[in-house]
């Protein structure tokens, strides 16, 4: 079953366990998800409904910062819920030293020896490693390897 097909199905379930949050929460990552669709006329694929949840994730984490420091623990505590409710579709990430060795071997593969590659080296990682690391992640691994 792909993952929009399941988010379909667990906003459905959703619905009926009267679970609110989570049938808001996917119910706006359905929109999202539409709205490809609709902009591009094409039919998205897994890959596109992860790179649309991580997208929703970091927006979670944004507002979780600006929440908390305008004192809004409540907010807080609801952006933190979305975010699990999401993690649930995307796969597990990748420890530390799995992202090492896979960026390691990236490095090698694309013959990069500093810096200066980082450009090829992050889209590289992007293809290969995708959803199971974040840009963050994979930007300060490369910086540990090259230092």
């Amino acid at each position: 079953m792909s993952l929009n097909s399941q988010i379909k199905e667990d906003i459905k379930n959703a619905m009926r366990n009267k679970e609110v949050q989570k049938r808001d929460t996917l119910r706006n990552i359905q929109t999202l998800i539409k709205q490809i669709e609709v902009d591009e006329r094409r039919v998205v694929s897994d890959s596109d409904v992860e790179t649309i949840l991580m997208r929703y994730i970091k927006q979670r984490e944004d507002a979780i910062g600006q929440f908390s420091s305008g004192g809004r623990d409540d907010l807080v505590e609801k952006e933190k819920v979305e975010i699990e409710i999401i993690r649930a579709y995307l796969p597990q990430p990748l420890s530390d030293e799995e992202l090492e060795v896979a960026m390691r071997e990236i490095i090698s593969t694309i013959g990069a020896t500093s810096m200066k590659d980082m450009a090829k080296i992050m889209s590289s990682a992007k293809e290969i490693i995708g959803s199971k690391a974040d840009g963050g992640r994979i930007n300060k691994c490369v910086k540990i390897i090259f230092s």
